[in-house]
């Protein structure tokens, strides 16, 4: 099955975890599987903030090649919801200011571990995903599918700004990228996803405000 990279995009925006597998130290050979809070930065990979003292963070130092597993939010049977596996390596890095004030948009929880000083940032950089959507609909999508760059550097508070008015009592912005919209809606985060990609700030605005509508 041709797994259409939009796909997994909008599935990563909308999940706020996941099971992250790394290689255990404690038990050579052993996977080490960690539940952990995500946040996909503007190439749509994952960003995670782990402490120093984790065994999962421990392990990735030592090999930082891990498996990501997220699954569509919903009530219904995990064996019903959109689900992917991502495997690539997870390494340390440092993130401009912007790019941290968006993660805390995301997760404003995580404010307080980084006052701690052990918290390090995380990136996966995926070489493969695994997709299933369902009974029969599964397919892999490979590194050059899944290394993409932003279509466009949309300015996020210049968005903000034109379709506040838009958002719903109890809704909160968090990001926008060519794909469509994250949200939070009665502390769930959710996604609104555009017809088709946008090449700029402005066409993000009509889209979302299409959606609104």
């Amino acid at each position: 099955m041709h797994v259409p990279l939009a796909v997994l995009i909008d599935l990563l925006h909308g999940a706020a975890d996941g099971a992250l597998a790394t290689h255990s130290l404690q038990l050579p050979g052993y996977p080490y599987v960690s539940a952990v809070p995500f946040v996909p930065d503007a190439s749509h990979r994952p960003l995670f903030l782990l402490s120093l003292l984790a065994e999962h963070t421990h392990n990735l130092l030592a090999d930082p090649r891990a498996s990501l597993v997220i699954s569509e939010p919903g009530e219904q049977s995990v064996l019903q919801r959109a689900r992917a596996t991502l495997i690539g390596d997870c390494v340390e890095l440092a993130l401009s200011d912007a790019e941290v004030a968006r993660y805390l948009r995301y997760c404003p929880e995580a404010q307080q571990y980084l006052s701690l000083g052990d918290f390090r940032w995380f990136r996966m950089q995926p070489e493969r995903a695994r997709f299933v959507g369902g009974f029969g609909r599964m397919g892999w999508l490979e590194a050059g599918d899944l290394d993409v760059a932003p279509l466009a550097r949309l300015d996020e508070q210049q968005f903000q700004a034109q379709v506040s008015s838009t958002l719903a009592l109890g809704v909160r912005f968090l990001g926008v990228d060519p794909y469509g919209v994250d949200i939070e809606s009665n502390g769930q985060r959710q996604r609104r996803s555009f017809d088709s990609p946008v090449a700029d700030t402005d066409a993000a605005v009509r889209a979302f405000r299409r959606l609104a509508a």
